[in-house]
């Protein structure tokens, strides 16, 4: 028996073989009900997923990444894994191989519980399963939390202060641990090893002991509400032509990130769907209407939609300038920051930006960013912080100096007061542990470190991978997620290339989400642009 404060299983969850997203069993596609919907069905059969969206839509060669992952997805499918139970990655193996520390859950501001964390502290003593008892039911003793990664824990029983023999990893949201008197209060059995004065022991020491808040699951409910619901619309960069939007609707939602819909099918292969992954957070995507308001090009009709309060942008002495230079991180290469150009500038602090060197006679590849943008920077900024500058065809990195470019060029650099230095500082180091969205492959949630950080930028690394796939992104980026974030919202982790080892099979997150995902009701979207 569980208590009330426990998640209610739903029946018939099942995973979706290509994507990972969970649901209920009739809801997904096809007889097999291996997949979500038809467009994951055919991206598993065909192949067609493998390559970089962004890449492979700009009709570039497939990347060194996509030629392995072809590899992986040649294997044949895994054997179905038990129900409420998918293949998941051993973070606490992997951690300990690797020396490495897991970056804060305080770190993430869009994660649950993000607000509450501190509240999760070394020491701290809980109640928790004693998987060493051999009884026909279950039973629990207390442990210590000897380390905390992300939504992961290194708990050891009380007892074996000195021996580490018995200590495991645990998610401190998976529902399976509680503040010391939870057994008492719901009647569950305290079972202790054996040879010991236990009321004693434990008297001396559990007096003034930290546990885990009594509201905590309460809280971690109210965190993990959903906050937009499935058929929603909106409007989000078209990967094909990055210069415009596309009408889409929402298909699901998983912990903040939408699975999108574009509206219009018109170029989508014969007998499948165009989706695109984002959070609901990015920059990528806009209630509808945004295109109309602040002058966007949109792909077909773009005046519908209700009205929305703009983020206004004051500057003292003028504004960005059609023209002006600036460093921009390249979004179809996000580990380059490259030469760029304000092309046009539109309504609301949003800007035009092209790559120098590299922009179409369509003007296809122009980009939208606002002002406040991590991804757009002052010139010189990767001298002064080491980091090396992508430059327009032509000219040597190793000799390019700007003064002489913007002479050339007849051009000015845009003022450094005019970009973002509000940095209030994070948590953040280098070698950090994470999980980061591939955003070359948005679908794709993987094993990740901080390589670097520079001011408000992070320089990800996707571990196993080589360094041409690294990715910078704002410390405030809603792609990047605490150690556990894919388990406990039950979306496939990718792990690093031959980490089969690190692999096990345990539950994949609380149903206690399932619940919320599917009785979530309809509320305002609210976006960072």
């Amino acid at each position: 028996m569980y208590s009330s404060e426990r998640p209610i299983s739903l029946p018939c969850a099942v995973v979706c073989e290509m994507c990972g997203y969970s649901g209920s069993v009739d809801t997904f596609f096809s007889k097999t009900k291996r997949f979500c919907s038809m467009s994951c069905s055919r991206s598993y059969s065909s192949n067609s997923k493998r390559f970089s969206i962004l890449a492979r839509l700009q009709g570039r060669p497939p990347s060194k990444k996509a030629k392995v992952l072809n590899k992986v997805n040649k294997a044949p499918p895994p054997p179905a894994a038990p129900e409420g139970n998918i293949p998941g990655f051993d973070w606490g193996t992997y951690l300990e191989k690797e020396t490495s520390v897991a970056a804060s859950v305080t770190c993430f501001r869009h994660v649950p519980m993000c607000e509450h964390w501190d509240d999760i502290t070394v020491g701290m003593k809980v109640e928790v399963l004693n998987t060493n008892a051999v009884l026909p039911s279950k039973v629990y003793w207390i442990a210590t939390v000897i380390q905390i990664a992300g939504y992961k824990a290194l708990m050891r029983y009380e007892g074996f202060e000195h021996d580490s023999s018995h200590d495991f990893w645990c998610s401190l949201v998976s529902g399976e641990v509680n503040p010391i008197g939870w057994c008492a209060m719901t009647s569950k059995l305290l079972v202790p090893p054996q040879g010991e004065n236990w009321k004693e022991y434990l008297m001396s020491k559990l007096v003034g002991a930290n546990t885990l808040p009594v509201d905590f699951y309460i809280k971690l409910t109210e965190s993990m509400k959903p906050s937009v619901k499935v058929g929603m619309r909106v409007e989000v960069v078209d990967p094909k032509h990055v210069s415009r939007t596309r009408g889409a609707s929402v298909m699901s939602v998983v912990g903040g990130r939408l699975q999108l819909m574009y509206a219009d099918q018109s170029e989508a292969p014969d007998n499948a769907t165009s989706d695109f992954w984002c959070h609901i957070w990015s920059p990528l995507v806009h209630p509808v209407g945004w295109s109309f308001r602040v002058g966007h090009a949109i792909k077909g009709p773009g005046r519908s939609g209700v009205a929305f309060s703009p983020r206004f942008v004051y500057m003292n002495g003028g504004f960005f300038e059609k023209g002006m230079k600036l460093e921009a991180i390249d979004p179809l290469n996000l580990g380059s920051i490259c030469v760029a150009t304000v092309q046009k500038v539109l309504l609301d602090g949003y800007l035009m930006v092209a790559i120098d060197g590299s922009t179409s006679d369509s003007n296809s590849d122009w980009f939208c960013y606002h002002a406040s943008s991590h991804s757009i920077l002052p010139i010189n900024f990767c001298k002064k912080n080491n980091i090396p500058l992508t430059v327009p065809n032509g000219y040597d990195s190793h000799t390019f100096k700007w003064e002489e470019y913007l002479n050339e060029t007849k051009a000015k650099a845009a003022p450094a007061r005019l970009f973002n230095t509000d940095y209030p500082g994070y948590g953040f180091s280098p070698n950090m542990k994470l999980e980061a969205v591939d955003l070359m492959e948005p679908r794709l949630v993987c094993v990740a470190t901080v390589k670097r950080c520079v001011g408000r930028l992070l320089l990800i690394h996707f571990d196993g991978w080589e360094d041409e796939f690294d990715q910078w992104v704002d410390h405030d980026s809603p792609d990047i997620y605490p150690v556990g974030w894919c388990e406990i919202m039950g979306y496939q982790l990718q792990p690093p290339p031959e980490s089969s080892k690190y692999a096990l099979n345990g539950p994949s997150f609380p149903t206690l989400y399932l619940s919320l995902i599917t009785s979530g009701t309809q509320t305002p979207l609210h976006f960072m642009c």
